[in-house]
């Protein structure tokens, strides 16, 4: 019984000091950014990855809509937790402001940034998500995460899935990571 309170006290205690260090690890995430912020963010980070990802820029052009979160805070102690804002672009304006959060338990101690780009290459791909009040991938929709080896050009993978997500950091392009169970939220700027 001991063995069990003490388990429980622990997880409270870890929950606590997750809450109370967030904002210290992440002061950009406890402030909300403003619509210019984010605009200035996600041109930085289309340059970069038109940059780093060979063949980004022709199936940027061929998307429907490109959403882009230039930073998304992950940080965790045992229970983690991540959140980023970004901009929905249609024809190369924003057109909308969303944030993006997920959580997750299991074995993590630490904090990273990594930016997201969605690519809807589809209208009913784009249409679908602009009209959810909650967008929660691999449940309201799939999204397929590219991963490729140095070299090899996006245009040269036959993509097939109506919405692509990439997911880097400043070194480039970030291996084996999901998306899955990220929710994307409308907000106002």
């Amino acid at each position: 019984m001991n063995f069990i309170r003490q388990k429980s006290l622990l997880k409270i205690s870890i929950f606590i000091i997750f809450f109370s260090l967030f904002p210290l690890v992440c002061p950009q995430s406890s402030q909300a950014a403003s619509a210019d912020e984010i605009n200035i963010k996600a041109d930085a980070t289309l340059k970069l990855f038109r940059k780093k990802v060979p063949g980004g820029s022709e199936l940027m052009a061929k998307s429907k809509g490109v959403l882009i979160f230039p930073s998304v805070i992950k940080a965790g102690i045992g229970i983690g937790g991540e959140y980023g804002e970004g901009a929905l672009r249609i024809g190369g304006k924003t057109v909308a402001y969303y944030s993006t959060a997920a959580a997750s338990v299991g074995f993590q101690l630490g904090a990273q940034s990594k930016s997201v780009i969605l690519l809807f290459l589809t209208e009913e791909s784009l249409r679908d998500f602009r009209k959810a009040e909650g967008w929660k991938a691999g449940v309201d929709g799939a999204v397929a995460v590219v991963e490729w080896g140095s070299g090899q050009s996006v245009d040269s993978l036959n993509i097939q899935d109506p919405i692509v997500g990439f997911v880097f950091g400043n070194k480039g392009l970030m291996y084996n990571l999901t998306i899955e169970g990220s929710k994307f939220t409308k907000i106002i700027r």
